[in-house]
């Protein structure tokens, strides 16, 4: 399950990767038909009203989405939400198990096409790396989500989130009481990371978990990147990209992932159990961004409006993720109270990335990551 960052999380040198074959229709056709004013609206009140931008995004009749796993915080159910609410925009789910990184290629590659994607679900330091992709747009709750998760343009905006945490196979490994209980000799060959940390966000994250876990301070992820070195010079460190199958088989028994994404291998592994560590925790919101060259800019502006509604929100909970409107909402009484009180307790101690700590961190990371753990 190799998602973004921060699917999330690295800098531009990273989008050299190779083209992405999207499995959509007709890659050589041209997106000659985009309306100019659905391509530079910013808000609803561009189109006229929310029936207009309704209409808008009926007649374009196609929107684009990427790296959206359907078993990742309920992707699934909010797919199958928006295409039962709107029948006549056709849905194409495109590469749902890349990268953040790899989100921004295929829009690269495919610019200019009808495959292109309109939408990015994205982590921090892609987002931060990548902002001359995006197009800016206020949706109808702006207000209510907090500013420090949110581009003041509307370039990128916070969405769902949660904590870091470390999800194990019960039945052969016991609890980690600390970070430094992963480097004991009975977890040899046992610690995956969900993906690699210049490309996905979850990744990206454990070594920020590390970091703050370990003595230092999200100012300088070195002390994360030695951890993880010294996992790997102790040959606790598996280099197996995680996924769904992984942890039923077996094959990655601890993992380090985001807490609503542990969580839900127990439905594949009984024995699975999810730990957030005692001390500071690591939170981590994903960002929605509109492709500034979008095929469907219409849609792509209904989808991000569709996000932020309160359904879609509680259906954020249902899959165990924090929605980024869930304090205004509470207040409102429109959260869905019995989920809200059901999400695991929150550290203490939390800390969350700046913008200008997950770009450092990023760059950091490119540079040093693949050295410290090969």
């Amino acid at each position: 399950m190799l998602r973004t960052t921060a699917r999330r999380t690295v800098g531009a040198a990273l989008l050299a990767t190779a083209a992405i074959a999207l499995s959509a229709c007709a890659s050589s056709t041209q997106a000659g038909s985009r309306d100019s004013k659905a391509a530079t609206a910013t808000s609803v009140s561009d189109f006229g009203s929310f029936a207009d931008l309704e209409a808008a995004a009926k007649a374009e009749g196609a929107l684009n989405v990427i790296a959206l796993p359907r078993d990742w915080a309920n992707w699934g159910e909010i797919i199958d939400a928006f295409a039962a609410a709107y029948p006549e925009i056709t849905v194409t789910e495109q590469s749902p198990d890349v990268s953040s990184a790899e989100e921004i290629q295929a829009a690269t590659t495919n610019k200019g096409l009808d495959t292109a994607p309109d939408v990015f679900d994205l982590g921090l330091g892609v987002a931060l790396a990548n902002t001359d992709a995006f197009a800016p747009y206020k949706v109808r709750t702006w207000d209510e989500i907090p500013a420090e998760l949110k581009e003041p343009s509307g370039l990128f905006v916070g969405d769902y989130g949660g904590y870091m945490s470390i999800g194990y196979d019960s039945a052969r490994f016991p609890a980690p009481a600390s970070l430094r209980d992963l480097a004991k000799p009975e977890y040899k060959g046992a610690v995956a990371l969900n993906g690699d940390p210049t490309q996905a966000g979850a990744a990206f994250a454990a070594v920020g978990l590390a970091t703050v876990q370990d003595g230092g301070t999200l100012d300088d992820y070195q002390t994360g990147v030695e951890f993880f070195a010294d996992l790997q010079e102790a040959g606790n460190l598996l280099k197996v990209d995680v996924t769904t199958a992984t942890v039923a088989s077996g094959e990655t028994p601890v993992v380090f992932d985001w807490d609503y994404l542990n969580a839900a291998h127990a439905a594949a592994n009984p024995a699975w159990r999810t730990v957030i560590l005692p001390g500071t925790g690591y939170a981590g919101y994903y960002n929605q961004a509109i492709n500034k060259d979008a095929p469907h800019p219409a849609a792509a502006r209904l989808w991000q409006e569709f996000l932020y509604s309160d359904e879609v929100q509680n259906l954020w909970l249902k899959g165990g993720a924090r929605p980024v409107r869930a304090e205004a909402m509470d207040a409102a009484g429109t959260i869905d109270a019995a989920l809200y009180a059901d999400l695991p307790s929150a550290p203490a101690t939390t800390v969350v990335p700046t913008k200008e700590q997950g770009a450092q961190a990023g760059t950091l990371l490119g540079d040093i990551w693949a050295a410290a753990v090969q």
